[in-house]
């Protein structure tokens, strides 16, 4: 499978299912369009990453498996991306306490001349956060290269009072969601534990 993303969440995340990647990140202007969501948003640039990656593909490895994603945390319609300096964390983390906010992850495959793609939304509902806790929140640099100023496979966990969804479309990929839409576009034998987990399906 070619992932056409550099992040090592989703790395990781395909590699403990067992698929052998290689990863090919894709470098596309991710700027906003005129009145575009969110969601509409991280799916054409999701698309955009799979066209760019597929493009750029070198002979031997044209006709395998393509994978691109990407996420976004938003809030009333706004998005919130990585935190500018330390103020703007706190300002984030301020805004999400005691709310429930957005992680929508767009994705897109590029399989045997099929192209699929989908988006997932999860919602994430922060404690009441004092200033305090934000401050030493703040203070451990977590917050300082994740959108939204926070990450819920570290730290950022102790903040999350409840979800609504798929965990690891927070962390940055629907992957139950991935391998149904693989399985429907003809996965085959090539992706072991993948076919297997979906073997038990139909028992």
């Amino acid at each position: 499978m070619i992932l056409a993303s550099g992040s090592p969440r989703r790395r990781e995340l395909l590699s403990q299912l067992g698929f052998t990647l290689v990863v090919k990140p894709s470098n596309i202007d991710e700027t906003p369009l005129p009145g575009e969501s969110p969601t509409e948003l991280v799916l054409r640039l999701a698309r955009g990453k799979a066209h760019a990656c597929e493009k750029d593909l070198p002979p031997e490895l044209r006709g395998q498996t393509v994978v691109a994603a990407d996420t976004t945390v938003w809030f009333r319609d706004v998005e919130l991306g990585k935190p500018a300096d330390t103020d703007d964390a706190r300002r984030m983390l301020r805004a999400l306490s005691g709310h429930t906010h957005h992680v929508s992850t767009g994705v897109a495959i590029a399989r045997a001349g099929e192209e699929r793609s989908f988006v997932e939304t999860s919602d994430v509902t922060f404690y009441e956060l004092t200033d305090a806790q934000i401050d030493s929140y703040v203070s451990s640099g977590e917050p300082m290269d994740k959108a939204g100023a926070y990450g819920i496979q570290g730290l950022g966990r102790l903040l999350v009072r409840e979800i609504r969804g798929d965990y690891f479309n927070i962390v940055g990929l629907p992957v139950a969601r991935l391998v149904r839409e693989l399985e429907d576009m003809g996965a085959t034998a090539e992706e072991p534990l993948l076919c297997k987990i979906l073997e038990g399906r139909h028992a």
